[in-house]
Formats: structure tokens, C-alpha cells, sequence
């Protein structure tokens, strides 16, 4: 599976971005399974309430598959844990 995460806005509005290709990791399945949970999150309504000035924005591209998005503050336990794994960055 391969993984593309963009997070844009912030302070400084620099974007950032990661890939991440699941075959060649030790973790690929536990990954692989958090990202299915992400994806399937985001079957269901979006989180109420208005964004907040200078928040995150995750693009999230699996394969083929339409990107999802994302919002921070609101991300679920999935999305911070996918963040945390992709991008590499603890909160």
C-alpha cells in the first residue's frame, strides 16, 4: 500500500509531506490496518463546528483511491496515530 500524507496551513503555512510504501516496512500491516481505519472514519459525517484560525490540514492519498481530509484540532485517535507514524511528528 502506498501512503501519501500532505499536512498544510499552521502558522507558517508551510506545506509538509510524507510517503510511505507499506511493503517495505516491518510495521506494514499495523499500518496498513490504521489506515483502513482512517478511511473508513471518513465514510461517516464530518465533525461538527467551526475550524479555528491557523489549524492543520491533512490530505490523505492511498493508491488509487480519492484522498480524504482532515482537520486539526478534531482528528480522531486513528488520524493523530497516522500522523504521528507518516510525518513522524508526536503531539
Amino acid at each position: 500500500m502506498r501512503i501519501r500524507l500532505i499536512r498544510s496551513g499552521g502558522l507558517l503555512g508551510v506545506p509538509r509531506r510524507a510517503e510511505a510504501d507499506t511493503t517495505a516496512r516491518p510495521d506494514g500491516t499495523a499500518l496498513e490496518g490504521l489506515v483502513h481505519e482512517v478511511l473508513a472514519e471518513a465514510d461517516g459525517p464530518p465533525p461538527p463546528g467551526p475550524g479555528v484560525p491557523d489549524a492543520y490540514h491533512y490530505r490523505l492519498a492511498v493508491d488509487d483511491r480519492p484522498p480524504v481530509e482532515f482537520t486539526d484540532p478534531g482528528l480522531t485517535d486513528a488520524q493523530l496515530r497516522l500522523v504521528e507514524r507518516v510525518l513522524g511528528e508526536g503531539f
